[in-house]
C-alpha cells in the first residue's frame, strides 16, 4: 500500500529483457536504505515492484505490461516505498496497481500551477469523479473535470519540480491507477 506522494525522483540504470519482461535497475539511492530490503515494495511511476536484489543504492525488480517497458537507461522515475504502521498518509490509498495507461492529450498554464489532461478507455471513466483522488505515475491527485474519456488534473510548482510530471509530453502515456474505494464500491453495487 502506497500513498502517492512521492519520496524521491530515482533514475533508470540498467534494462534487461528477460524473455517478453524485463528487469530493471533503479537508483533509488535518494530513499533510506532500510527501506529497500529483498521482497520490499517500492512504488515506480506508479507500479509496485518487489525488490529482487540491491548493489548499494540501486535495487533490482521484475517488470511486466506497463509505461515501465518504454524506459530506457538514464530515464527518470518516481519512487514511494510502501507505506509503513504510522507513516502520514498524506495522499490517499494507492496499491500500485495500474488500470490503464493514459494519454496526455493537453498541458497547459494555470495560473502557477499546470493543467494536465488526459485520455482513458472509457470502460475506466465511471470511476473518475471531480474532486475525487486519481493516481497518475504513482502521484496522487485531485481530478479537476470530468468530459467524455477525459479528465484533468493540476499540479502545482512543487509536485512539477519533485516528479515526473512536469517532464510529460503531449501524447506521452502515463500510469493510471483508480481509487481504489471507488473499485470496491463498483463491485459491492454490481449485480453479479
Amino acid at each position: 500500500m502506497f500513498t502517492g506522494i512521492i519520496l524521491a525522483k530515482g533514475r533508470i540504470e540498467s534494462v534487461e529483457d528477460i524473455g517478453g519482461d524485463m528487469a530493471l535497475g533503479i537508483d533509488a539511492s535518494a530513499l533510506d536504505a532500510a527501506r529497500l530490503n529483498l521482497g520490499d515494495s517500492v512504488s515506480v511511476q506508479g507500479v509496485c515492484l518487489t525488490v529482487m536484489r540491491r548493489a548499494g543504492g540501486v535495487f533490482f525488480a521484475d517488470v511486466s505490461q506497463t509505461t515501465l517497458g518504454t524506459l530506457v537507461q538514464g530515464s527518470g522515475v518516481n519512487l514511494e516505498p510502501a507505506l509503513r504502521a504510522g507513516d502520514a498518509l498524506g495522499g490517499h490509498m494507492v496499491s500500485g496497481h495500474v488500470d490503464a495507461v493514459g494519454k496526455l492529450v493537453g498541458a497547459q498554464e494555470d495560473a502557477r500551477s499546470w493543467r494536465l489532461e488526459f485520455e482513458l478507455p472509457q470502460s475506466l471513466m465511471r470511476f473518475i469523479a471531480p474532486k475525487g483522488s486519481i493516481c497518475i505515475d504513482g502521484v496522487s491527485l485531485t481530478v479537476n473535470q470530468v468530459t467524455g474519456q477525459r479528465f484533468d488534473v493540476n499540479i502545482i510548482p512543487h509536485t512539477r519540480e519533485v516528479t515526473t510530471l512536469g517532464d510529460l509530453k503531449v501524447g506521452a502515456g502515463a500510469n493510471i491507477e483508480i481509487d481504489v474505494i471507488a473499485r470496491y464500491l463498483d463491485r459491492l453495487m454490481s449485480k453479479e
